[in-house]
């Protein structure tokens, strides 16, 4: 197998794992704010305020990954 053959493979891994991370990411943080907002509800505000600022973030890396996934598997870089 040459590395042309499994080029596939590694762009579904590169844009999977990305997601996966970013999806469990975006999780465990909402869940976090919601225990915070249930124990100090006066500060629900900024709490919201900087869930989506880091939410925003953590899917930025996966938008990333998909950007380089998709400019390997169309400009493929390795093909001789």
């Amino acid at each position: 197998m040459s590395s042309i053959d499994l080029l596939p493979l590694a762009v579904c891994l590169l844009i999977g794992m990305a997601a996966l991370g970013s999806c469990i990411g975006v999780a465990m943080s909402a869940m976090k704010l919601l225990e915070s907002s249930a124990r100090q509800p006066e500060l629900m505000d900024q709490l919201q305020t900087k869930f989506f600022l880091a939410a925003g973030l953590t899917d930025g890396a996966f938008i990333i990954a998909t950007g380089i996934g998709m400019w390997f598997a169309v400009g493929n870089p390795f093909k001789g």
